[in-house]
């Protein structure tokens, strides 16, 4: 009889230590293997055969393949659709039980609701569990049962259930149980004996895939406690390095974002505000799927975007005449990576200062950038077309000159991205600031009021 298993399947939580799903999994009493599947049906849509982030997935999946293999077990790697890949899983084991954490976009509910479907009639149970967020979708409401639209109010009782909650953990029943602090705390312990004991199977190289290296330089995955205590200081000023550069560590889940937050409850509050807009946006997102392609704000989508893809192009290039917008795109498109105050100031100038519709920009960050994320994207694109959930009237449009005189005043940021910035080879402004804030004014002032 072939041997009895627990298989987890690993997405976006591409680590062993402090993770939920697996942790369930190695305490079912079932030798545990881990499957990965890159998933074409995302690896189609991308149009860049050498897109960063399936270089830092591989990357990352080849070193949890090397970690699973010292305790004598390994990952199984496969390549396909999920629901065919599950199909073939189900013939090459004898699966008792699949683990797995949750994801909350629209593609992926329908992925695992596939998965799902195809399980049972195999009449074996897909377990999940909450490991991205600290909180999930119902677990921060207001009083009367629906969920937050303002940050502000979110965050305080988010923090609230963080000193209440922070070590329960809900079991396979539902039942919240006081747990160490998942594997965080014991990552090399005999835990791990309960791995199933295999012969290394191969792992595709990334030309297997269809992709080629980006030539991209990866962020650590570690940041010092002093950076992190000086965040609120730091953190706006994108000619030092001031931020954690941890974004795409979170997004595939290289690392816990329950140990950040514990280390920045005790550091720092301002970053620790940071890792709870992400718990926000990833809530809207659920109680809000139509944020995917139309405004929070319904109104807002009476707004005339201008069609001026030449404007657009000069945008994404970097060459608006406008220094720390275009070091920022230009950063983008070098990196994968932009400064957080810097997608402020991109974002605002290309719905407010062109009246571009925000669905475009948001639409090439997702293309670009390393730390995509489909929830936090759309919901900072929201907010700088003024159609999100934030409070403020539409009327905030970032000054250029002023946010770079405020926080790139001796131009570090600008003279490394936009060299020829000073200089007659530098493009003239596409358009005028005070002719656009006018224009942008008037425009959402006519179509909200009609």
């Amino acid at each position: 009889m072939v041997e009895e298993v627990a298989l987890f399947w690993f997405r976006r939580d591409l680590r062993l230590d402090d993770n939920a799903g697996l942790y369930h999994a190695l305490k079912s009493g079932l030798p545990v293997l881990p499957v990965f599947i890159f998933d074409t049906n995302i690896l189609d849509d991308l149009t860049d055969r050498k897109d960063a982030r399936v270089e830092f997935i591989h990357q990352a999946v080849q070193t949890l393949k090397a970690r699973l293999e010292s305790f004598g077990s390994t990952l199984d790697v496969r390549i396909g659709d999920p629901a065919q890949v599950w199909t073939t899983l189900l013939q090459d084991y004898n699966v008792k039980a699949v683990y797995t954490n949750r994801d909350y976009e629209p593609y992926t509910l329908q992925r695992d609701q596939a998965v799902r479907t195809l399980l049972e009639k195999a009449l074996i149970p897909l377990r999940d569990f909450k490991d991205h967020v600290i909180f999930e979708r119902d677990e921060i409401l207001k009083d009367d049962g629906k969920p937050y639209t303002v940050f502000t109010p979110y965050s305080r009782k988010w923090k609230a259930m963080l000193d209440s909650r922070w070590l329960e953990v809900p079991d396979e029943t539902g039942r919240l149980e006081r747990v160490p602090f998942f594997l965080a705390s014991y990552p090399n312990s005999r835990f791990f004996d309960t791995f199933l004991k295999t012969r290394p199977l191969p792992l595709p190289v990334l030309a297997e895939i269809g992709f080629e290296p980006a030539g991209i330089p990866f962020p650590p995955a570690t940041v010092s406690q002093g950076r992190i205590r000086d965040y609120d200081k730091t953190r706006d000023f994108p000619g030092m390095e001031g931020t954690s550069r941890l974004g795409v560590h979170f997004r595939f889940g290289t690392i816990s974002i329950r140990e950040k937050a514990q280390r920045a409850r005790a550091l720092s509050e301002t970053y620790l505000n940071e890792l709870i807009w992400r718990d926000f946006y990833s809530q809207i997102l659920a109680h809000f799927p139509h944020v995917v392609d139309q405004p929070f704000k319904p109104q807002y989508a009476r707004i005339p975007w201008r069609q001026v893809p030449e404007e657009f192009e000069l945008w994404c290039q970097g060459k608006t005449g406008y220094p720390i917008v275009d070091a920022g795109m230009r950063e983008l498109n070098a990196t994968g990576y932009m400064h957080n105050r810097v997608r402020m100031i991109t974002a605002s100038f290309l719905t407010k200062h062109l009246l571009i519709d925000w669905r475009l920009g948001e639409a090439y960050f997702a293309q670009k950038l390393l730390d995509f994320d489909l929830a936090s994207n759309n919901g900072g694109w929201q907010w700088a077309a003024g159609c999100g959930t934030d409070a403020a009237p539409y009327f905030r449009i970032f000054n250029p000159a002023e946010q770079t005189k405020k926080f790139d005043p001796e131009f570090k940021y600008i003279r490394k991205w936009v060299p020829e910035w000073n200089s007659p080879a530098y493009p003239r402004p596409v358009v005028d600031h005070k002719f656009a804030r006018e224009r942008c004014l008037e425009t959402y002032k006519r179509a909200l009021s009609e």
